[in-house]
Formats: structure tokens, sequence, C-alpha cells
């Protein structure tokens, strides 16, 4: 039986994207990534995202097209998931049209259907960080190489994306988390306010 946070849930068709990687950014705050899996549904609302436009030297179809980010060069609405120092998976959305690799790196998750968080004041942070940062968000949401290059607006693909009836608070922009190269874009967004959201608390603003 889904919960109420399932049943309030539409999914996107790729008409619903836009075709450019800033916009999608700024428009995936908000939405829901949802994970079908055989034990049951995981859920999370995206509450964080990075654009890595083309042409962008941090991003990893900066030096073309590999057999490692191939996925990342298909149309806007898939996944292309990679594995980060070794550690851990990170999940991001194509942006594109076809040919033209740049995508949304999904940094945090508010969870939702399925992710369990630990009861009690002691645990507090703890639940809070369940979905906080790319990596634990692929963890909360069982998202790794299996994953790569699925269709996220597909009826038929297990993992996909969606838009829930809970309205978004306003939408911050800083700059992205972690790089040398172009820093100093504006090209992180995030919802102001919300505990999910990762990175120092001096990179926010309104």
């Amino acid at each position: 039986m889904r919960s109420d946070n399932s049943r309030s849930l539409r999914r996107l068709v790729r008409a619903d994207l836009p075709v450019n990687t800033v916009r999608l950014a700024r428009y995936l705050v908000g939405k829901v990534i949802v994970h079908d899996t055989p034990n049951g549904r995981l859920s999370g609302r995206v509450v964080e995202t990075e654009a890595y436009p083309v042409g962008d030297a941090a991003g990893h179809a900066f030096r073309g097209r590999t057999p490692r980010n191939g996925s990342l060069f298909l149309e806007r609405g898939h996944a292309y998931v990679y594995l980060c120092y070794g550690v851990s998976f990170l999940l991001n959305v194509t942006s594109e049209n076809a040919g033209d690799g740049a995508g949304v790196l999904l940094r945090a998750v508010e969870p939702l259907d399925g992710i369990e968080l630990k009861d009690g004041a002691r645990r507090k942070k703890q639940s809070v960080d369940v979905g906080r940062g790319p990596g634990r968000l692929t963890k909360a949401l069982r998202v790794d190489l299996r994953h790569d290059g699925l269709d996220l607006c597909s009826a038929s693909s297990p993992l996909w994306l969606a838009v829930t009836t809970r309205k978004t608070s306003q939408i911050g922009r800083s700059v992205r988390i972690g790089l040398t190269h172009n820093a100093e874009l504006l090209l992180r967004f995030y919802e102001c306010g919300n505990e999910y959201i990762s990175g120092p608390k001096r990179l926010l603003r309104e």
C-alpha cells in the first residue's frame, strides 16, 4: 500500500523538463526522485542541486564522450551515475539535447517513502544527514551503477522523477561545493530553510 506521499505524485514526462541545464537545476528543486525496488518504494524530495552545463570545465563532459560518461550525452531526463573516488555513487540528471553532454547533480533529498529515520533527540543529526549530500542520497535511495543510463521519464523505469502537490519554498543560489574549475559560478540551487541541504552555512544566501 502506498503512503500519502506516493499518492500525491505525478510522474514527470520529458516535455516537463527545460532543455537548459541551469533552468533544469532550479526546476528540480522541490521535485521527487523515486526508486521502486523489489522490496518497496524509496523516495526523496530534491532540496539541492548543482548545474554542470555544456562547456563547463568542472563537468565530466568537458573533454568529450568516453565509455564512463556516455550516459551524460543522452537527451534530458536520463540518469548519469558514477562512482566518486571509489567510495560513493553520485546521481545526475541529463539536461540538454542528445549529444550535448551536460547534467544536474542531485545533492540532497528530504526523505519521503521507505527511507527510515532514527527516532529520538539523540539521533536528530543522523536523521537529518540521511539524505544530505550526493553520496548519502544514493545510499538512501539504493542507487548505483546499475541505474546509469535509465530513462527517468519512462513509465517503465524503476527510477523516475515526479512532481508533488507540496509547494516549494524560496529557492536560493550559490557557488558549487568542492570545485577548483569554475568555482565562482552560481550554479548550486537549494530550498531556503530546508534542514536537509548540505554544505557550509556561509554559502547560503536568499
